[in-house]
């Protein structure tokens, strides 16, 4: 798979280059957990991570964001100026990203940018956008790419990947868009012996990250089955509902619409993350709540996961095996388990 090799030492010139003509996001060290941010210096870019804290997701879905700006008119107090507040749609490189990361993209297309609606926003972004990804070559223990049909050297979604080799990087070209941004380097093409090297990689990174649960199965345990298990008892107990797992999430989409109103005039239209852990979420302006117990929403994070977005897009999960939910929860909920559990016929462990 290995195309052209980027020794360690020429990787931050390489960097310098791509700023030139991109923005360039990557991750960065921040106190003890790593993240995505727009470099300002290309020695700020650190490949030493395992994954970091959030996906990049806000790169294309900002957490917070300003859609409308609205004022009155100064000479008519009847009349309302709406405008769309502007963005920035310039092109930018994604570097570093990991391959759970990159697949997770293409399943949230099916939300913001299927045939039928597209979010012009998201487009525009992902269209401006080469994602240069880096293949995960030691999982973490709470990793199960493998097992939502994706993997720690998957080029799904991805424009380029780089290998660490050791000494250098291999990197590999996959899309036009990726040979466009990248022809501007001048790489030199790997050794023969990276290749190799390239496939032990891989195979010892698939090796390590052990079978999770079985989406197949849950795919063919009926939908009303599941949603009316008795598992979803013994699951939610523990649950604070706190949304951590939804906020960690790159394939977590639920937003919420607010208007800020500034001295009485002026105002703007946001949109906002949001999850479905939250009682407020699904609260009706008349007072009925649909989901207003928490055994509810527990349900319904895991059915969307890896059940509801089966049935309705006929393929895969909306999960890519990053383990970030898993690491991160406080009571210690595990989605794998929790798969196991919904392929099993739903039926508790003794």
């Amino acid at each position: 798979m290995s195309e052209m090799f980027i020794a360690k030492g020429d990787f931050p010139a390489i960097i310098e280059r791509l700023m030139s003509r991109y923005r360039v996001y990557a991750p960065v060290k921040n106190g003890r957990h790593y993240e995505f941010a727009a470099l300002k210096e290309a020695g700020a870019a650190d490949l030493g991570f395992k994954n970091t804290r959030m996906s990049p997701k806000a790169i294309f879905y900002p957490q917070a964001e300003r859609m409308f700006e609205y004022s009155l008119a100064k000479d008519d107090p009847e009349v309302n100026i709406v405008k769309e507040t502007p963005k920035d749609f310039s092109p930018q490189v994604v570097l570093g990203i990991r391959p759970c990361d990159a697949k997770a993209f293409r399943l949230d297309d099916a939300n913001f940018c299927s045939d039928k609606f597209k979010d012009p926003w998201w487009a525009q972004r992902r269209e401006s956008t080469t994602l240069i990804g880096f293949a995960c070559n030691s999982p973490s223990s709470t990793c199960f790419c493998t097992s939502v049909n994706t993997g720690p050297f998957d080029t799904t979604g991805l424009d380029a990947m780089l290998v660490d080799t050791g000494d250098g990087y291999a990197l590999q070209v996959i899309t036009e868009k990726g040979k466009n941004v990248l022809g501007i380097l001048e790489l030199k093409p790997a050794p023969a012996q990276v290749a190799g090297k390239v496939e032990e990689l891989k195979a010892s990174a698939e090796k390590s990250v052990a079978t999770a649960f079985d989406p197949p199965a849950i795919a063919q345990q009926g939908t009303l089955d599941i949603f009316n298990a008795p598992i979803w008892d013994e699951i939610h107990f523990a649950c604070l509902n706190c949304g951590t797992c939804t906020f960690m999430c790159p394939t977590c989409w639920c937003f919420d619409i607010q208007d800020e109103v500034q001295e009485g005039t002026k105002g703007d239209r946001l949109r906002l993350w949001d999850s479905c852990m939250f009682s407020l979420f699904t609260f009706h302006g008349s007072g009925h709540n649909p989901r207003s117990q928490k055994v509810q929403r527990v349900r319904q994070r895991f059915m969307h996961k890896l059940k509801y977005y089966q049935d309705k897009y006929g393929t895969g999960t909306a999960c890519v095996g990053c383990g970030r939910c898993v690491q991160a929860c406080p009571v210690n909920i595990d989605i794998r388990q929790v798969g196991r559990l919904m392929g099993s016929g739903c039926s508790c462990p003794a």
